[in-house]
């Protein structure tokens, strides 16, 4: 009885943990914090109505994912849009996917190309602004947005190069939704059609240097002091 009654304690707190991270990632991705706002713990413990130390847990974890920066002696943060790290996730990006999209061409079957053309037609068919939702584009976007992209990568059949897209895709997903924000006039629609029908084409060199366009556009709108 008295293990029982010990360990429905931890549960309970994982959960409202779990609410509070929520929250904060949520908040940081629609842009109620900008970039280079401080996170104060203190404050976030207030607001939430719950302690400094879920609070914590919580930063920690937006840390982790790349959505917030610990700062030495200076607590918390949300990075800067001109941040190097931006820079340096699409160089990894633009070197190991069009790599990998070579080998989901060459390997990808029918099955394959079906989920291509699926996946491609419920981004174009989702709405990427709700105006009431957020000034950046909207989360049901984001993750068609990411189901496209990683189904074009998914023919290559290969677990580890698949693992490092998502890994690199979650660390860019603030970046993507700034680089969006100061760039309205890109046509990211177009660029996708695009990429679908090189794929589908099995046109390998012209999708590889699609995607290394597609990358590079996002990285460039991070670079100078106009838009946000």
């Amino acid at each position: 009885m008295t293990q029982t009654a010990h360990s429905s304690s931890p549960p309970g707190k994982q959960m409202l943990s779990e609410q509070v991270y929520a929250h904060l990632r949520d908040a940081i991705m629609r842009g109620d914090h900008s970039p280079g706002a401080p996170l104060k713990p203190q404050d976030l413990a207030k607001e939430q109505g719950v302690s400094l130390a879920v609070v914590r847990e919580a930063l920690v974890r937006v840390v982790g994912e790349g959505l917030a920066d610990r700062l030495p002696n200076r607590g918390f943060a949300v990075p800067s849009f001109s941040d190097r790290r931006w820079q340096e996730i699409a160089e990894a990006r633009r070197t190991v996917e069009p790599v990998v999209l070579r080998m989901s061409i060459e390997r990808g079957d029918v099955d394959w190309e079906a989920r291509v053309r699926a996946a491609h037609h419920r981004l174009v068919r989702t709405p990427a602004y709700v105006p009431q939702e957020s000034e950046y584009y909207t989360s049901a976007w984001a993750e068609a947005h990411k189901a496209f992209h990683r189904t074009l990568l998914e023919g290559c059949d290969n677990s580890a190069l698949l693992e490092t897209f998502d890994r690199l895709w979650t660390a860019s997903e603030l970046a993507r939704r700034w680089s969006a924000h100061r760039n309205p006039d890109r046509d990211g629609a177009e660029e996708h059609r695009r990429l679908e029908e090189a794929a589908l084409a099995r046109d390998a060199d012209t999708a590889a240097a699609l995607l290394v366009q597609h990358l590079t556009l996002t990285a460039a709108a991070l670079t100078d002091d106009s838009g946000l």
